[in-house]
């Protein structure tokens, strides 16, 4: 498309549309789980929850857990340092999902598919790049380095495996060698 005067892209239009939705539902669940804001139960709450679903210690767990979905969001819908916020959207998001994974894929189960969804669009925003109509294009990208996308990525899906691994030892049951060494004694 060429224009006589600037004119306006369509893709950095989509992308901020993408980010500032995509931001501002992640940054509204946060806020529920840290601040109590929107039906939330605030830290107290969620640190509770996070107790039930086998996560620990279940304070810092809550703590991580909203500032990965208010901060990241945030990060995503200003467009600013877009790599660290969409890695670690899609970091909370992978935690989440390993909450629900038990009850199928299908949200209306109680599945896993909104998180999924959710991190996959903040995982790929963090790829992509935030577009012309951000913060990161305004300070000229300085915190938004090409290098940044697979160092963000990396370390967050490293948190992430390592949190869902511990959190699985914890809820989960008896290893298989123990369950076939039992069975075998009786």
């Amino acid at each position: 498309m060429t224009c006589d005067k600037p004119c306006v892209n369509r893709s950095d239009l989509g992308l901020l549309a993408l980010r500032v939705g995509t931001g501002g539902v992640l940054a509204t669940h946060g806020a529920q789980k840290l601040l109590g804001w929107f039906g939330g139960g605030g830290l107290p709450g969620t640190t509770t929850a996070m107790e039930a679903m086998g996560y620990a210690p279940a304070k810092l767990s809550a703590v991580a857990a909203g500032v990965g979905e208010m901060g990241g969001g945030l990060l995503l819908a200003l467009g600013l340092a877009t790599p660290v916020g969409g890695a670690a959207a899609a970091g909370t998001m992978a935690g989440a999902a390993a909450v629900h994974a038990p009850n199928g894929f299908f949200a209306q189960g109680g599945g896993y598919e909104y998180p999924a969804f959710l991190g996959f669009v903040a995982a790929s925003i963090a790829v992509t790049g935030a577009g012309r109509y951000s913060l990161d294009h305004a300070l000229g990208h300085v915190l938004d380095r090409h290098w940044m996308v697979p160092a963000a990525l990396v370390g967050s899906a490293a948190a992430a495996l390592a949190v869902v691994a511990t959190r699985k030892k914890r809820v989960g049951g008896p290893a298989p060698e123990e369950d076939s060494a039992e069975t075998m004694e009786e």
